[in-house]
């Protein structure tokens, strides 16, 4: 008789095939996306950040089992520069609805767009999982049959490993009744053909349920992606568009923590004028063009003579002065007052040097709303932040000063030297006062400002801005002390009488105060005001 197969030698190469068999196998991954330890750690520190992601997350695994490996997938493939999917034969079973899951999220045609607003920003990519909320549930309400068949194989899995496991235990006990010779009783030996064939067998089944579970499809996946990819694109760009308008960069955007990040994009998304931030954007941009082509020191046509200080315009007959050394000490003192006679011109003129101070009326009237609804407020508002990015342009103070009544004002200061802070713009911009309207009060507070800055700086030729929608009386005693100012510190008043055209007539109280005065009809129009960005 044959005893080979009873030898222990013999058994040991029977089994061997089996024996250490889950430290020899291929590792299997539970994560999709292909990554390294710190794209973990970026996840990880912002899903300790996001309220939204834990909530998600929470919700997401009473229904799935693999929901904290998918929602990782979901955010590295926003988030790594260069996310790789990894072959479906290396995932672990369990996980293989998450592979479809991020496979057909990151085929959908929208998703080259998606990442180009997410890549590198952990912020972005996490929007980007909020945003594929609905969609994520769908997938996995579609992907039940896949999930039960993926269960299946992950539990062949197991059972393989247990009967591999099974095998070294049976060879083990038959190792233990060995005799010296290496014969092995034949109940031992028949222990171990058992395990072998049970192991076999396992095995068979465990690659069977892994390639059914790989094949299966989940329905519908394809469209649900691409809807969840769109929803995510039109967040993130809405998001971006939204901090472009506030005038919030990219650089300043990577600096600022999530939690703070996270609250501001919900204060702008809040705030009063958030429906207007196109509109303000597109003020921003057209100020922006026309800084660009602003000219400096514009000629213009002669039209008279004039005082003042400009040397580049003083008339020949005062130059004659300078030649005769008794009149060169006259020369000067008229030269330091402002009051040599100069050619007089008509056209643009030079930039101001001062702070550029904008009166905003926020009187109840502002709420009316033009045409494609846009309201007062929103239209001088917008102007008044691109006048403010005017000044940090110029390296000048600027001055928001909101007003309605003669008891009703607020002084927003943006000192060139210090960063404007977008707390700071969006407490000017929702700010509103209501009540009625007083011209007095606002200049009134734009000259002392004008005349501090003259007074610590010698600074003239400041540049205010009066935007209002009412017409008001002023006493004639603050007008003459209001025309010493202006002729003492230089200084210019424009003026946009906002959907009040009696405002802005010849002989109105408005035209009287003003320098330059225009009237705005069309509130979706901002280059109604484009003047004002290459003179001011």
């Amino acid at each position: 008789m044959d005893t080979t197969p009873n030898r222990l030698d013999g058994l040991a190469s029977l089994a061997g095939g089996w024996l250490g068999l889950s430290s020899t196998a291929p590792e299997a991954h539970s994560g999709a996306v292909v990554a390294d330890r710190f794209d973990r750690i970026t996840w990880l520190d912002t899903y300790a950040q996001s309220a939204g992601l834990q909530e998600l997350a929470a919700e997401l695994s009473l229904r799935h089992e693999g929901t904290a490996d998918l929602l990782t997938d979901v955010f590295l493939a926003a988030y790594k520069a260069g996310p790789r999917l990894r072959e479906r034969e290396e995932m672990t079973p369990s996980r293989l609805v998450n592979h479809q899951v991020v496979g057909a999220l990151m085929e959908s045609p929208g998703y080259a767009g998606l990442h180009r607003e997410t890549a590198q920003d952990p912020y972005a990519a996490a929007m980007a999982v909020l945003a594929q909320a609905s969609a994520l549930r769908e997938m996995l309400a579609r992907s039940r049959q896949a999930g039960e068949r993926a269960e299946q194989a992950a539990r062949s899995r197991q059972a393989a490993e247990t009967a591999a496991a099974a095998v070294g235990e049976a060879l083990r006990r038959a190792a233990d009744e060995a005799g010296d010779d290496g014969a092995v009783p034949d109940p031992a030996a028949d222990a171990v053909h058992r395990a072998v064939e049970a192991a076999e067998a396992a095995g068979r089944q465990a690659a069977l349920d892994t390639a059914q579970a790989v094949a299966a499809a989940v329905p519908g996946i394809g469209s649900a992606a691409r809807s969840g990819v769109a929803k995510a694109v039109d967040a993130t760009r809405k998001e971006a568009a939204l901090m472009r308008a506030w005038g919030v960069g990219p650089g300043e955007l990577e600096r600022m923590p999530f939690d703070r990040r996270a609250r501001l994009a919900e204060r702008l998304r809040d705030s009063r004028l958030a429906q207007w931030a196109e509109l303000i954007g597109r003020f921003r941009q057209m100020a922006a063009g026309e800084r660009a082509r602003k000219v400096e020191n514009a000629t213009g046509e002669l039209v008279g003579v004039t005082l003042g200080d400009d040397l580049s315009r003083v008339i020949p007959s005062e130059l004659v002065g300078l030649g005769v050394p008794v009149l060169r000490a006259v020369f000067a003192a008229r030269y330091a007052a402002g009051e040599l006679m100069l050619y007089d011109s008509q056209g643009e003129r030079t930039t101001g040097r001062g702070a550029i101070i904008a009166c905003v009326d926020t009187s109840h009237s502002m709420y009316a709303a033009g045409p494609g609804g846009v309201t007062r407020e929103a239209w001088a508002k917008a102007c008044a932040l691109a006048l403010l990015d005017q000044a940090r342009h110029a390296g000048r103070d600027f001055v928001g000063i909101l007003f309605s009544a003669a008891d009703k004002i607020q002084v927003f200061r943006f000192p060139a030297g210090q960063p404007a802070g977008i707390d700071r713009v969006l407490d000017f911009a929702e700010t509103f006062l209501g009540g009625g309207t007083s011209y007095q009060t606002p200049l009134s507070a734009a000259g002392e400002l004008l005349e501090a800055e003259f007074d610590d700086a010698a600074r003239t030729r400041g540049d205010i801005v009066m935007i209002t929608d009412d017409e008001c009386g002023v006493t004639e005693e603050w007008m003459r002390g209001w025309n010493d100012s202006k002729r003492r510190l230089g200084f210019r008043v424009f003026g946009v009488a906002v959907g009040a055209p009696d405002a802005a007539e010849a002989g109105s109280v408005l035209e009287a105060l003003c320098d330059n005065l225009r009237s705005v009809e069309d509130f979706t129009d901002v280059h109604a005001a484009a003047d004002l960005f290459r003179v001011i």
